[in-house]
């Protein structure tokens, strides 16, 4: 072996070109490695909520469909469609109650994604709250309580012809796959602004909003009482104070029921829409019943 204390001071080390293009590659890809792991990271605390991995698949939905559907008394007693979005908006199961796709009014499916979008897109938690603005405990609004705030002057009117629904998505095929685990609205941003009952936001442990559960098939009242049944059986009515986190807000006036349906609609006098006291106010429906009985939120 050389002793580099006795080589000549004339002499130079060489070193192959092709040496210093593989260590240089090799740098190269540990750098990237290290960016990409740090990004990984980043994403998976930035995207806590934001993903499909957070919510029931469409077996666990269609399970809650059936029995909510089952459980519930008013409206039409129809069938109904069901679906799930996460915190951006993209469906991540649709599912219905029936024996087949065409039990249940076929409509309704584009409508249950809509709803899900809808109550998503403008229900809150408590991430909303920092530098002196946000609800502190969040705020959760059910596609219910949108509907007198889109009526003509209301405060909310023109809501409902925002963020409008991609056809692309809704209405892609194979029909076949519609409400399974393939359906072709899975894994899309379906979009859409409904107002009326049937949509509801997902609130894990934690108060985290982690998407919106959409239903449609009935009158829009029963829709909101089974899908209020369906988010309670899938357990993600995380909403109610505890010791530790204050309660989501909602509108209704009951803690225990935040985000519920309000019938506080009155005949205006000078015709046309009715006036809601609270502003937030739902018309009834045949055979109304039963949603101020609804199970309460969790903790």
């Amino acid at each position: 072996m050389l002793n580099a204390r006795k080589l000549p001071a004339t002499w130079k080390l060489r070193v192959s070109p092709r040496l210093c293009v593989t260590a240089s590659a090799v740098i190269l890809v540990v750098a990237v490695a290290c960016a990409l792991a740090a990004s990984s990271a980043m994403q998976n605390t930035d995207d806590q909520g934001f993903s499909c991995s957070n919510l029931p698949n469409s077996s666990a939905l269609k399970n809650a469909i059936a029995s909510a559907t089952a459980a519930e008394t008013s409206g039409l007693n129809n069938q109904m469609w069901a679906t799930l979005v996460n915190r951006d908006g993209v469906v991540c199961a649709v599912a219905f109650s029936g024996v087949n796709r065409g039990a249940q009014w076929p409509g309704s499916r584009v409508i249950s994604a809509q709803k899900a979008n809808t109550a998503n897109a403008f229900s809150l938690d408590a991430s909303s709250n920092s530098n002196g603005s946000g609800q502190a405990g969040g705020l959760a609004l059910s596609t219910a309580n949108l509907y007198s705030a889109v009526q003509p002057g209301g405060s909310l009117y023109g809501l409902q012809h925002s963020n409008p629904v991609d056809t692309g998505v809704a209405y892609a095929g194979p029909s076949a796959n519609y409400g399974t685990a393939s359906d072709p609205m899975v894994g899309h941003k379906i979009g859409g602004v409904n107002v009326f009952g049937g949509g509801l936001g997902l609130y894990a442990h934690g108060h985290l909003l982690i998407g919106g559960v959409g239903v449609s098939g009935d009158t829009s009242c029963a829709d909101h009482n089974i899908a209020w049944r369906v988010r309670n059986l899938l357990g993600l009515d995380h909403m109610a104070a505890s010791s530790s986190l204050p309660a989501v807000g909602g509108v209704s006036g009951d803690p225990a029921r935040p985000d519920n349906i309000i019938f506080d609609i009155t005949a205006n006098p000078n015709g046309g829409t009715g006036n809601s006291k609270s502003g937030f106010g739902h018309p009834t429906c045949p055979n109304t019943s039963g949603s101020e009985a609804l199970p309460p939120v969790q903790p």
